[in-house]
């Protein structure tokens, strides 16, 4: 199943995708399941598919406003240099650059462990909405990652043989980020929270749809130039790696999102170094998921 939300009348709907129609699935089945994050608690999918079987579809899936495919989560947890080819480019560069002007290397993750930061809603945007580029920075850079889209109260100490099982499914990632803001100090998260950088979308497949999450090709493009590619198999920590160690110290709920990491081939390590500029076109592709496409866009001088 592909689940979305989008805007209609001024207020936010979910349904499922059904062909190029999207079956609204909040109205049919409120109150028990009002919203998303609701649907995904509950665990509605049988309720939705008899819903989906009996309907074409009251809107055109072409036509709506999209929205993040859990547009309020509460917490957003991103993973960090979770692939090899992307850790040895990022040491490369910060070694080149302490070399040249003194300046000292990030300190790397400690082998074995995800490296952990957070994002937080506001800096989420959706599919075939534009990703802001601020007035501040011109270093917006790419990242294609997986996202994963939890389904149930875990409590604490998910073991990583049972992780996949509080899976409630899977969408792309842009993880834009502004790399100058990441590297200001020590503490990354200014660089990755600006406001719509986080592209998440086209919509969120249910965990039925991708029974082995470590076997996806991820794909990242920019003006259709293939920028990233790469496989879910090479991360350095699995899903279930990363979830197991996540719990270890905080339990997560319906709707909360965990992206991935990125691997090998970001803009800030190439010689010269890429960025992304206002016109340029972004997608993200992973396999069994769909294409994430947004459309870089300066933010408002006014703002």
């Amino acid at each position: 199943m592909k689940l979305v939300n989008f805007l209609h009348d001024g207020r936010t709907h979910y349904g499922a995708v059904k062909g190029t129609r999207i079956v609204e699935l909040g109205a049919a089945l409120s109150p028990a399941f009002p919203d998303i994050v609701s649907f995904v608690a509950g665990n509605a999918l049988p309720q939705a598919q008899a819903i989906i079987d009996s309907r074409p579809g009251e809107f055109d899936y072409n036509a709506v406003e999209l929205l993040p495919v859990v547009p309020r989560p509460g917490k957003i947890i991103c993973v960090g240099v979770n692939y090899d080819d992307h850790l040895e480019e990022a040491r490369r560069h910060f070694s080149e650059r302490a070399e040249k002007d003194g300046r000292p290397m990030p300190r790397p993750p400690q082998s074995g462990y995800p490296m952990i930061f957070a994002r937080w809603p506001e800096s989420l945007t959706a599919h075939r909405a534009p990703i802001m580029r601020p007035k501040v920075s011109v270093q917006l850079d790419w990242e294609a990652e997986l996202l994963v889209v939890i389904g149930k109260p875990t409590g604490r100490y998910v073991p990583a043989e049972r992780a996949l099982d509080v899976i409630f499914g899977y969408s792309c990632m842009n993880e834009a980020c502004l790399r100058d803001y990441q590297f200001h100090t020590g503490q990354i998260n200014p660089g990755k929270n600006f406001e719509k950088t986080g592209a998440t979308g086209p919509w969120l497949v249910t965990a039925d749809e991708i029974p082995d999450p470590q076997a996806l090709d991820i794909e990242m493009t920019l003006n259709g130039q293939r920028m990233q590619f790469g496989n879910t198999r090479d991360m350095t920590n699995s899903v279930a790696k990363i979830i197991a160690y996540i719990t270890q110290w905080m339990p997560l709920q319906p709707g909360d999102l965990i992206a991935t990491g990125t691997m090998g081939g970001v803009g800030f390590t190439r010689k010269p170094p890429v960025f992304m500029k206002a016109g340029d076109v972004a997608e993200v592709v992973i396999q069994s998921i769909g294409t994430l496409r947004n459309e870089i866009q300066d933010e408002p001088a006014t703002l």
